[in-house]
């Protein structure tokens, strides 16, 4: 098998959410299940919300994220979570 590289967008419950908690969370659940996070983006959405975009590493045989996403999603101020992206790694 070959390395996934998964997008995973968190949507927090509300602007006043402490994303360093919540990035904190995510990244040792991600870890976990057998990923490794390499870079966390934060992204503006609207009225000061703002999603966080973790970008991490997974063995394609680990199979479907479904069980990390449900996981993340009750982690304390997370509204939720959802791959938006999965590419196989090239080289």
């Amino acid at each position: 098998m070959t390395d996934l590289i998964v997008t995973m967008k968190i949507m927090p419950s509300g602007p006043d959410a402490d994303l360093g908690k919540i990035e904190e969370e995510a990244k040792k659940e991600i870890s976990e299940f057998g990923g490794e996070v390499g870079k966390v983006e934060v992204e503006p959405i609207a009225f000061g919300l703002k999603a966080l975009n973790l970008i991490f590493v997974m063995d394609e045989a680990l199979g479907s994220t479904e069980a990390l996403e449900e996981k993340v999603k009750k982690i304390k101020e997370v509204n939720s979570a959802e791959v938006v992206d999965a590419r196989r790694a090239i080289g």
